[in-house]
Parts: structure tokens; sequence; C-alpha cells
């Protein structure tokens, strides 16, 4: 008879000495303890293979709950759908996004899964204590099976649903907390460790989501403003917003948009948000040794995480301690038009790839800001050379005409009358209307001078003259020319530019006038210029200083310089040269 008997889990045959039949059976046993640890074996591979079923289908719960959250670039829609879907993901009964204020607390909150009805009892929303408070001040994932046992917790309000189980987790942007997302009242009877990872991983991809509608909605109003923008805008609006975004969005401390001056010799901070913003503008920019100055010369943009680092000078170490900076040219349709640039201060993370994008995008929106300005501006110089082409117009063939007219049917009256006091004062009316036709004809030259073109000739840079010295004088003096003064000699015409521009300083100084004339005529035999005030007139040590000077150059050209009392109160400076 074979056996097999029970022993270690090695089966063992015995050969009985006995004799046996052939038709005797033979009796097998098998041990127990294989046959139960395959059984163990097979169940933990179930269980293993149901696990995994179960984890796949939670990440593709978490796939559809990121395809959710980037649905969408409005941020109001984009925060309901990033709670909503953190609620389904983790089977939570609320949900709640809270968005950081920069004072502290909430500045919005954002909530699902809980009636109108119960909303509307409980009252006004959550402003950031308690638990809420808790993952603000600290953002770091919180996990609870009870909110009651946890210390932090303050309660809730009358009327507020009963919760438990609680998981709060940070909605980071780079290094900047912008939220937290909230959940409540897990289905499952509490939130495990696999919850607080997944819901981690969907407030990655909604900070994501978040910083891209952000920088959708700040290109849009961007957009929106220059596109709208009229000619009452002020001039660097639309500069200020997008510095103002570039701040907000890109974590710095500081943000500038340099523009070069107009004669391009330099550069001059134009706008300026943050840090030190009050005093920076104005500012000049050297072109060689800053940073600005590179990236406006060069084209190509700038990150380094200390200024000193890279051997050029920011405009951002005049106001703060300085530490990583990004500059980015602002490029036109045909040239670089400025710079922006971005600074953190000492000790904050240098900027990234992306964030260097990202100011690149808002140096474009510039540009576009610039090239807009300045067409607006074009097109203001050509309407208003149109008017003042019509207005001169108007005066030379309507004006004028009618004050030649006048003063021939005057000086055909006065030689009826015959010699006496009513002659007299016809005449008298007739030069008053002389000097009227003179006055015109010197506003007519001014109306037909191009805004902002380079000036050409006398009578333009005599004009300039006037009006670089009008604000110091509190007025605009009165001006008259006759005679060809744009064929004088190149010394005679520097000459009178210098004369009439210390002759106008003097009175800004020591007149105290309430009005002044400036003549100028070109005769056949003498050039004179005469320029009057109705100033206090000549004290014992008046108005001496520089005189010496127009009189050195009068005597030059064999001409004089004489200085006389005005009635009834003012003086009159009279420069005569010979028009050889």
């Amino acid at each position: 008879m074979l056996q097999v008997r029970r022993g270690d889990g090695v089966g063992r045959m015995a050969a009985d000495s006995v004799d046996r039949s052939p038709d005797e059976p033979v009796g097998l046993t098998f041990p127990d303890l294989p046959r139960l640890e395959l059984d163990q074996l097979l169940g933990q591979l179930v269980e293993r293979a149901q696990e995994v079923m179960a984890t796949q289908g939670r990440l593709r719960g978490l796939l559809r709950a990121n395809q959710v959250v980037i649905g969408d670039l409005a941020l109001p829609v984009l925060l309901r759908r990033i709670a909503d879907a953190a609620r389904e993901l983790v089977g939570a009964r609320y949900a709640a996004l809270g968005v950081i204020s920069p004072a502290g607390g909430l500045a919005e909150f954002v909530h699902v899964g809980m009636p109108a009805e119960t909303v509307t009892r409980i009252g006004h929303l959550p402003q950031g204590k308690g638990l809420l408070g808790a993952l603000i001040e600290d953002p770091q994932p919180i996990r609870l099976s009870r909110i009651a046992d946890d210390p932090r917790s303050s309660g809730f309000p009358a009327g507020h649903p009963p919760m438990d189980s609680f998981l709060g987790v940070p909605i980071r942007i780079r290094d900047e907390v912008f939220g937290n997302l909230y959940l409540a009242e897990s289905t499952r009877g509490g939130f495990t460790a696999e919850d607080e990872q997944l819901t981690t991983a969907l407030a990655a991809t909604a900070a994501v989501a978040i910083e891209n509608s952000r920088l959708y909605e700040a290109s849009t109003t961007i957009t929106r403003q220059l596109i709208t923008a009229d000619d009452t805008e002020e001039p660097g609006h639309p500069l200020h917003l997008i510095a103002e975004h570039t701040r907000e969005i890109g974590g710095a401390d500081l943000v500038a948009v340099v523009l070069p001056t107009a004669d391009g010799t330099e550069l001059r901070v134009d706008v300026a948000v943050g840090t030190g913003a009050d005093v920076l503008p104005g500012r000049g920019v050297p072109l060689q040794g800053s940073l600005s100055g590179q990236v406006f010369s060069t084209g190509a943009p700038l990150r380094v995480a200390r200024p000193d680092e890279a051997g050029l000078a920011s405009i951002a170490s005049e106001v703060m301690d300085v530490g990583p900076v990004l500059v980015v040219p602002l490029v036109g349709s045909t040239r670089v038009h400025g710079v922006l640039s971005v600074a953190r201060l000492h000790g904050r993370p240098t900027f990234s790839g992306e964030e260097m994008d990202m100011a690149a995008g808002f140096a474009n929106h510039a540009a576009v800001a610039v090239e807009l300005a300045e067409a607006r501006a074009e097109k203001q110089r050509a309407a208003m050379h149109d008017e003042r082409e019509r207005i001169a117009a108007d005066l030379h063939d309507h004006v004028i005409q009618r004050l030649f007219a006048a003063g021939l049917s005057l000086q055909a009256l006065a030689t009826t009358l015959g010699p006496g006091r009513a002659a007299d004062r016809i005449v008298s009316t007739v030069a008053d209307l002389d000097n009227t036709i003179s006055q015109i004809r010197t506003s007519i030259f001014r109306l037909q001078q191009t805004p902002r073109a380079q000036r050409q000739g006398l009578r333009a840079r005599l004009l300039d003259v006037v009006a670089a010295e009008a604000p110091a004088l509190g007025f605009d003096p009165a001006v008259r020319f006759a005679g060809p003064l744009d064929t004088l000699h190149e010394d005679v015409a520097d000459d009178l530019v210098a004369v009439l521009r210390e002759a106008l300083s003097n009175i800004a100084r020591h007149a105290h006038a309430r009005a002044a004339e400036v003549d100028l005529s070109a005769g056949t035999t003498l050039i004179t210029l005469d320029v009057h005030d109705d100033g206090i007139g000549l004290g014992p040590t008046a108005r001496r200083s520089g005189l010496a000077n127009l009189r050195r150059r009068a005597e030059h050209h064999g001409g004089s310089l004489t200085l006389a009392p005005r009635r009834p109160t003012g003086t009159t400076l009279t420069w005569t040269i010979p028009n050889s």
C-alpha cells in the first residue's frame, strides 16, 4: 500500500512490506498549509487588483476634474468650477474656495453644495477666522476627522449645517498663496491621505488655471483700455495700468516703464508702481552702464539675480534693496520704444522663464500703447494744423482785408478834413490799425507753424524764445514783425535771438510787468528791435546785468542799445544796427 503521509509540507512515500492486491486502491493525502497560503495569495492579488482599479478610477476622476478646471478663462466661473470639481473628486458634501486678501483674511469666498435658503439663513460669508484663518496663516494642508475636536476651530454661526470631517489645502501660484480650497463632510465617512493627495494635485492644476485666467483678464482689460481710450484720457494711463498688472501678476515689488527722451540721448522713467514709485517718474537713466539702457539698445531681455552681478545699474537700486531684476524691451512695429523693468526685493526668488514670457507679453501691450498714443498725437497735430491753416486763411483773406479797407477809408476821410485834432485822431487810429495788421500777420505765421516740427528761419526762432520765456513772465508777450527778416545774415539773426532772450529774461526777473510787446522791423537801412513792458520802470541799479553784453553785440555791428522810460509805466529797450 502506497501512502503519502502528512509531514512538514513535503510528501513522503513508504512501501508497505506486506503483500497487496493489484486491485487495492492507493490512498492519497495532501497537507493543508500550502493550500491556505495559495488561497491567501489569491485573495491578496484580487484585493490589490481592486485597489488598482479604484486608484485608476480616482485618477480618471482627477483627470476629469483637471479638464473641467482648465475649460474656462473667466475667473469668477473658474473659481466655482474648481470648488465643484474638488467636491466631486473626493466625495464631499460641501466645498469652497477662499481668495486671500493682500491685507489678510478672505477677499472672496466661493462655495458650492449648500442650498441657497441655508446661505440666506446663515447671513454673511466667512471672513477667514478659525480653521480657515489657520490655513491662511500657515499654508499647509489640514485634514480632520472631527472639526470640533481641533482647538483652532471657532464653531459655526446659527443656522449653519453640521460638519465633522474637514480637508483644506492651499492654492499656490509660484511663491504666492492665491487662496485655499476647503472641503467638508466626506460622504465616505472621513477624508483620507489619498483624498489629501488628490486635492493637492487638483490645487496645483487650479493654480495654473487661475494664473492663466488672471493673465487673460489683465490682457483683456488692457486691450479694452487701449481700444476705447480717447483724446481726453491721461496720456500715461494705459502704461500705468500695464505696470500695475505686471506687478500684481508677476509678484514684483517695483515695476517701471522707461522711455527714451525726445533727443534720444538718454532714457527717462515715465511710469512707476510699487516701492519708491512716487520719486522715480522723471528720473533719467543713462543708455550706457544700465540694465534698461542695454535692453533698449540691444532689444534683448535681461534676467539677473542682482544688478551688480551683471555689472550694470538698475533704477530700482535708488529706492530699495534690490534683488532679482527682469528687464524686457517694448518692441514696436519698427523700433524699440522703451523697456519694462520689473524688480523684487533682495532675498526674494529670481524670475523664471515663464515670468519673463509673462513680462514680455505685457511689454508688447506697452509698445502698442506707445504707438497708439503717437498715432493719436499725430492725428491731433494734423487736425490742429488744418484748423490753424483755416484760421490763418480767414484772417488773411477777410480780417486783414477789411482792416486795410477801413484804414484806407479813414486816410481818405483825414485828407478831406484838413489839419486839426480830428485829422490827427484819424491818423493815430490808422497807425493803430497798421500795428494791428502787423500783429495779425505775426499770429498767422505762428498758426502756420506745424506743431513739434523742426522750425526754420528767424521768425520761428524768435517765436520760440517768446514761448520759452512766457512761463517765467506769467503772460504771452505781443509780437510784431515787419520786413524781410528771414533773409538777414546768420550772425545778425543769432544776436537778435540772444538780445530778445536777455530782454525778456530781465523783464521776468525785475520788472514785475503784466504785459510786454516785441517789435522787430527790418528796413532798408536799419534793423530795430523794441521790447516794451509796463513794469516798475528803471531804478538806480535795476536790470544792469547782461545789458553790457547786449550793447557789445550792437556795437559789433555798428549799432547801439538804449533804455528809456515808458509812459505811464515801464521801460522800452531799443536795439538798433545798420541793415547792410
